[in-house]
């Protein structure tokens, strides 16, 4: 009996030594006081902050202005953050404090002592507080934050580049999550470079086998010995799954670790049955991290992550061994709500990231600076995979602001590569050299080597240590690293707009100029953004993978959300967004949903009908029907409108349908005349209702004082459609433990804040956020002629205890899987094949030919300006039969070439290039032969609508290709790339 107690004694003695070593990781959100001003004494330990605000983390102490105030004028100054805490068990232990960022640049102070101080304004960091903390009594952390947008950093007056009034919306304070970790004096270090100077743990898998579902996992932990004696440590690794089955342990060999030192420890094993990380499939696991000391644990991180393949050739992105056409949107990093900011609950960013994938979209394209910690996890759980920059506006950079890059980039890469999503590594919103490029792969190879992540940057077409590029507002196509656009359609549009015929008849480009420019394609209506989104996806889908050896890999679309950034038309948000503030909708949300859907050919089975059927009697307008059919027939209560007119791929055109209540039903076919989709639209009745529903954290709304619940407002008719033309005022009234943050709508001061606030198109939204104290909360929406709504939302209670808690904002997310795993057959089907060209001669400059099919778009060949020498021949690998031939002009924005091109000298096409982003294909007489020949027949001549889509509304003149002074003349030709088509 007396050996059974030992054996339980020293059972115990273990389990509570492990206990008193494991790590602890607290949410230090909670229990914040802030002041907007200045004070010399707020640092002080027996500052007096009781009459401060209350606030929880994370909180913009501006935030009443987002989406109220345009970008240039949110609020800047001094704002101080308070904190009173107490650390359980802290004695001889470490304790960290760690940062996902704050805006723009702070100073710390705990127990009234100068810890320390962040000034990028974008990174995570950190703080060691071990041997400053009272572990017996409160202790207090002072910040000074200063979010001055000339804010100049102490050590070398130099500003950054990327606080921007354009594109950074400046929400000031500590906008983003704090954590605080307890460990042992051995430890994994954090993965906080800024001020720690520490990377964490690395994790990843090599060795794929994606058909067999296997890889070797390595996982490796930066080891801190802070003890007195040398430790001999194992380091011991543990994968959990998706529905927590414990799937596979293994353990490095024991190493001794030196008082004081620091050492890297891994373990690798092959692990089978792996479910891999996809785009739309979010399959994370939890990978547990244990050193052990003498058979015991003393500390142990658990870190989620997911496991997939990423390769770069073939001008293609591979996935998982499958080629994936990248499609999506350039967002804004801020990505921000209004009345809130960026500092939105996690469940949020789940909702809004989500929403891309459900558009189909596979990549975000964050946008000059790096996102924030809870946007890249929520893409990881989203499935969706993400291109993150470091920190830049528009161009390179030298001296102090490069080495600010490229700290950012450090930081960036160490804090975020467990993190599946980031497939791209962004150096730059703009070229930048390849000295520069260089310098910044090699940071990429020595913190990230095994990420199967590629790094590169805007115009990277002819810089070698680039592994991916691409443009904005063109196309570029390559047949070795990817190119991708990285903006490719800046048009604007009020979701309130659905067309000329709608309340509030909003005609087509109405609304004031931009700067002195004229600004229609920053006021469109719902009908014309939808189609633009269509006409501009359409000339990169037809350069998709399987089109050729040179291909285009996609882009991406600014924006997603409209954002309270740089506007250009008439409110003082950017309206670019395919949803509106509140993640609304417009139509070019379901075109893209269609044309996306598919991970390279866009599947048959997508189709939406452009804006409502609610109309006045008598109205005739055009009925566009998006779809990724062969034909589209339109039916009006049954009977058939006839087959629309195609064009640009997805878009088919009904003129002049007269309206008439009931349904309008649109049916599409293949091209062997079977059914593939079809899609109703129903008129409403008269508005009869308000309707809300609630959307919400999948665990319930948490009284925390930061989390938020979406209320959807709708005006429906007595059957509860909606009312696609209400514009309703309604009016809210609230009760209960909330704090109303409102929702956005055109008005004064876009009606932020308002308790009274109209619907558009039949529905709006508000946020509304918990208090800490938990309770019942009612919202009741009025409005005249209409029946009123109550809702009722309940905050459930938090567990904070001196000013720590266990429970997390990301607590309870599951990740999606809705799209299901990579797909095991191929994604895309070759519809053309292109024939080698060995040589070319042409009627000058003979010996620059080569550089017209080099696989270069920085390089071109062109005559010498007279019509006689405007002509250029290659000769084929082999003689074939060649059906197409693909060129890229120098103009080919802006202008029309007379061409004529012959096959072994005998002409297969005679007619005008068409000015496009890029390409113009030339459908040739099918004709056998050795030798193409690209023949001048005149001027080029700029036409009225490709000379609108050369300039920028602020009058610069966007890329057209290379600027050659030959092209201008008669008999000028310049051709930057040429490729050749034979018969399948």
């Amino acid at each position: 009996m007396k050996h059974l107690y030992l054996i339980v004694f020293c059972s115990l003695l273990t389990l509570n030594l492990h206990a008193q070593n494991a790590r602890k990781t607290y949410n230090f959100n909670p229990s914040w006081k802030l002041f907007v001003g200045d004070n010399d004494n707020a640092a002080a330990i027996d500052f007096d902050d009781k009459e401060w605000k209350s606030i929880t983390l994370p909180h913009a102490w501006n935030e009443d202005e987002a989406f109220k105030k345009s970008i240039e004028q949110l609020s800047t100054g001094i704002a101080w953050y308070r904190k009173h805490f107490k650390v359980a068990n802290a004695k001889d232990r470490k304790v960290f404090l760690e940062f996902e960022g704050i805006r723009q640049a702070g100073e710390f102070y705990l127990n009234g002592k100068f810890i320390g101080r962040h000034e990028n304004g974008v990174t995570a960091f950190g703080f060691d507080i071990s041997d400053l903390i009272d572990p017996e009594k409160d202790n207090v952390l002072a910040v000074r934050i200063d979010n001055a947008w000339n804010y100049k950093e102490k050590a070398t007056n130099s500003g950054y580049q990327w606080s921007d009034k354009n594109f950074n919306a400046n929400y000031g304070g500590i906008s983003k999550n704090v954590r605080l970790h307890v460990t042992g004096k051995i430890y994994q270090t954090l993965p906080l470079n800024a001020l720690l100077k520490t990377t964490g743990n690395y994790i990843y898998a090599k060795d794929f086998n994606i058909a067999g579902k296997s890889a070797v996992v390595v996982s490796e932990s930066e080891i801190k010995n802070e003890t007195s004696e040398t430790k001999k440590v194992q380091y011991e690794v543990e994968i959990i799954d998706a529905e927590g089955k414990s799937i596979k342990t293994y353990s490095s060999s024991i190493q001794d670790i030196a008082p004081g030192n620091t050492a890297t420890l891994n373990a690798e094993s092959l692990v089978n049955g792996l479910n891999f990380w996809s785009w739309g499939y979010g399959y994370l696991y939890t990978v547990i991290s244990r050193l052990k000391v003498d058979g015991t644990t003393v500390d142990e991180l658990k870190t989620k992550t997911g496991f997939r393949k990423g390769e770069f050739k073939n001008g293609m992105v591979y996935l998982n061994d499958r080629v994936l056409m990248m499609k999506g949107y350039a967002q804004r990093t801020s990505n921000e709500w209004p009345a809130i900011g960026l500092s939105v609950p996690a469940w949020l960013s789940d909702y809004s990231n989500g929403l891309m994938v459900e558009s189909n979209a596979n990549l975000v394209r964050w946008m000059h600076i790096s996102p924030w910690k809870q946007d890249v996890e929520s893409c990881d759980r989203m499935g969706l995979i993400q291109a993150m920059p470091a920190g830049d506006a528009e161009k390179d950079v030298t001296g102090t602001r490069w080495d600010q890059r490229k700290s950012v980039m450090t930081d960036a890469i160490i804090y975020n590569r467990n993190n599946p999503s980031i497939l791209f590594y962004e150096c730059g919103n703009e070229s930048i050299s390849a000295a520069h490029m260089a310098e910044m792969k090699a940071i990429r190879d020595l913190y990230d080597p095994n990420g199967g992540r590629a790094i590169g940057s805007r115009e990277m077409l002819d810089i070698p240590a680039a592994e991916y590029g691409g443009e904005m507002l063109y196309i570029n196509k390559s047949a070795t690293k990817p190119l991708w656009s990285m903006e490719y359609s800046r048009d604007e549009g009020l979701r309130k707009y659905w067309d000329e015929f709608s309340p509030p008849f909003h005609k087509d480009g109405a609304g004031p100029l931009y700067k002195g420019a004229d600004a229609s394609t920053y006021n469109r209506n719902q009908d014309t953004h939808a189609i633009e989104n269509v006409v501009r996806w359409n000339e990169y889908y037809k350069e998709r993978p399987g089109t050729g050896t040179r291909v285009s890999s996609g882009g991406v679309n600014i924006i997603f959300s409209d954002s309270n950034t740089h506007y250009r038309g008439e409110e003082n948000y950017r309206r670019s967004g395919e949803v509106d503030p509140m993640r609304i909708p417009k139509d070019g949300f379901f075109a893209h949903k269609v044309m996306w859907d598919g991970w390279v050919d866009a599947k048959k089975t997508g189709i939406h009908i452009i804006g409502h059927w609610n109309y006045k009697a008598g109205t005739k307008k055009n009925v566009y029907v998006i779809a990724s059919g062969e034909k589209v027939q339109l039916f009006l209560n049954g009977k058939s409108l006839g087959f629309g007119t195609k064009r640009d791929g997805f878009l088919f055109t009904f003129k002049d349908v007269a309206y008439q209540a009931g349904v309008l039903t649109a049916v599409s076919y293949d091209n062997k005349g079977l059914k593939s989709a079809e899609k109703q639209l129903k008129t409403a009745g008269e508005p009869a209702a308000i309707k809300l529903t609630k959307m919400q954290h999948p665990t319930g709304f948490k009284a925390d004082g930061a989390d938020l619940v979406l209320v959807q407002i709708e005006v429906v008719d007595a059957a509860g459609n909606r009312s696609p033309i209400a514009l309703n005022m309604i009016n809210f009234e609230v009760s209960g433990p909330a704090e109303w943050r409102g929702g956005l709508a055109q008005g004064p001061d876009n009606y932020i804040l308002s308790k009274q606030l109209p619907v558009e198109g039949g529905v709006n939204r508000i946020l509304i956020r918990s208090t800490t104290t938990p309770g019942k909360i009612n919202i009741t929406a009025k409005s005249t002629g209409l029946k009123s709504a109550t809702i009722e939302l309940t905050t459930l209670p938090v567990s904070i205890q001196n000013g720590l808690s266990s429970q997390f904002p990301a607590d309870g997310l599951k990740p999606s899987l809705k799209r299901g795993a990579t797909p095991a057959a191929q994604t895309y089907q070759i519809s053309r094949k292109a024939i080698k060209i060995v040589a070319a001669t042409a009627g000058a400059n003979s010996d620059k030919a080569s550089l017209s099919f080099d696989d270069n778009e920085l390089s071109d060949w062109v005559n010498d300006g007279d019509l006689n020498t405007a002509w250029i021949k290659y000769n084929l690998e082999k003689e074939t039969t060649v059906t197409e031939v693909e060129l890229k002009v120098n103009g080919f924005r802006t202008k029309a070439y007379p061409i004529r091109i012959l096959v072994d000298d005998k002409e297969v096409f005679k007619g005008n290039t068409i000015p496009s982003l890029g390409y113009f294909t030339a459908i040739c007489k099918p004709t056998k032969g050795k030798t193409v020949t690209i023949q001048l027949l005149g001027s080029g001549k700029e036409t009225a609508e490709s000379g609108k889509i050369g300039v920028e509304v602020n009058g610069k003149k966007l890329d057209d290709g290379i600027e050659r002074a030959e092209i201008k003349s008669k008999g000028g030709l310049s051709i930057i790339e040429t490729e050749i088509y034979e018969a399948k």
